[in-house]
């Protein structure tokens, strides 16, 4: 008897662009062969805490529907076909002792990715990238602090943004950079934040903007002079009104991954994930998104962040970035945050300032891989990134 509890975790392949591109050239509609390109694809998880007669039942079925199947004393790898792994995810058509496994395989599987999200403003359509230019009104940011500290200031660096190819405004009044000491209160907060969103709002009208901030008081604050979502850097672990704030206002919300408080969040010091980092963050982002259903919220103005550059080692971070994929069985859109952070610099050996090529590269690898929100510095050079990314998916070959 297994006394680890039963756990299903997806593991990276990657997508069958190519044999979509290929039914395209030939006729088929793009929703059609990316439906049959997705079932081809293939698709591999592992499945913890299994029990001799499971395993047993397991290599057996798996392999009456085809699929590779490697065990150990508790655990199970199968790979295969997605639709043969669908197959299996199916508590209704399997052996009895597979019954838990199915339902735990099923709600694993990737989802169809959302073709928008919903925000206070309106919905963010989500077929092309969306590049998401930082604002920092903070004078102790670790890249850019200090320098859009006015009305003006904030109103120029928004202009060079949307100009650039931001397709959102992300503001921010406190740093999460490491090694800080203290937070900002509230009111401080506020009188960095709002007027720097009304400014934006009055020159912009039309531009949508998120406000990062981990307090419910400056959120709300930030959504009546014009914001149209809320990004949380502690997935709603810090202020429990947050979600009932966003929820209010039908606004969009960020859920992004971290752990420890918010004066440890930015450092690896609870970066001990028991060798399963995605496993832990995709259940930990699971569980900021039930939070947020207890506060109100509708999955469809919900989004996650993974958290690159939060309570993770530089290693850990790539690896995640590279198994971002997995994170479409939360079925809500990707945002990824790579700009500038310490684990670009360790692959580099560039400064902060430096990091703005390798933050475009990270980007357009992440577009591959499922995300469609781009939270970054410079929106020029992760714009044209995107650019060839998408173009590369979405070519159609003449023969």
């Amino acid at each position: 008897m297994s006394l680890t509890p039963l756990r299903v975790t997806p593991l990276a392949t990657r997508a069958a662009g190519g044999l979509a591109g290929a039914l395209r050239a030939r006729g088929w509609d793009t929703g059609t062969a990316r439906t049959a390109a997705a079932g081809i694809a293939s698709a591999a998880f592992r499945i913890e805490g299994l029990d001799t007669s499971v395993l047993e039942a397991l290599v057996h079925f798996g392999g009456r529907l085809g699929l590779e199947v490697l065990t150990g004393p508790d655990w199970a790898v199968i790979a295969g076909s997605r639709s043969r792994i669908s197959a299996l995810a199916r508590p209704w058509t399997v052996p009895e002792e597979l019954r838990d496994v199915a339902l735990q395989v099923g709600l694993a599987l990737p989802a169809e990715p959302p073709p928008h999200w919903r925000t206070a403003r309106g919905p963010l359509a989500l077929a092309e990238p969306v590049v998401v230019g930082i604002l920092n009104v903070t004078p102790d940011s670790f890249s850019d602090g200090a320098i859009h500290a006015t009305p003006a200031q904030v109103v120029h660096h928004a202009a060079a943004l949307l100009a650039d190819g931001a397709g959102m405004l992300d503001i921010g009044g406190e740093s999460t950079r490491p090694r800080r000491t203290g937070l900002v209160p509230a009111q401080e907060e506020l009188a960095r934040v709002v007027p720097a969103v009304e400014a934006v709002v009055c020159a912009f009208p039309d531009a949508l903007i998120s406000v990062d901030t981990m307090k419910a008081e400056v959120a709300s604050a930030a959504l009546a002079a014009g914001a149209a979502a809320v990004n949380d850097v502690t997935g709603l672990r810090f202020d429990p009104r947050m979600a009932e704030v966003a929820a209010r206002a039908g606004a969009g919300l960020v859920i992004m991954h971290s752990r420890g408080t918010p004066l440890e969040i930015a450092s690896d010091a609870n970066a001990d994930y028991g060798g399963d980092i995605v496993g832990a963050v995709i259940r930990e982002l699971r569980e900021g998104m039930d939070r947020a259903a207890a506060g109100g919220m509708d999955a469809e103005c919900l989004v996650v962040d993974p958290g690159l550059g939060f309570s993770k080692t530089a290693e850990q971070n790539m690896f995640v970035a590279d198994q971002l994929e997995v994170f479409q069985c939360l079925g809500r859109p990707l945002l990824v945050g790579p700009s500038r952070k310490r684990f670009l610099g360790v692959a580099t050996g560039r400064e902060v300032g430096e990091r703005d090529v390798a933050t475009a590269a990270a980007c357009a690898l992440a577009w591959e891989r499922g995300a469609r929100l781009f939270r970054v510095h410079d929106a020029r050079a992760t714009r044209d990134a995107l650019a060839v990314a998408r173009s590369f998916g979405e070519s159609r070959p003449d023969s």
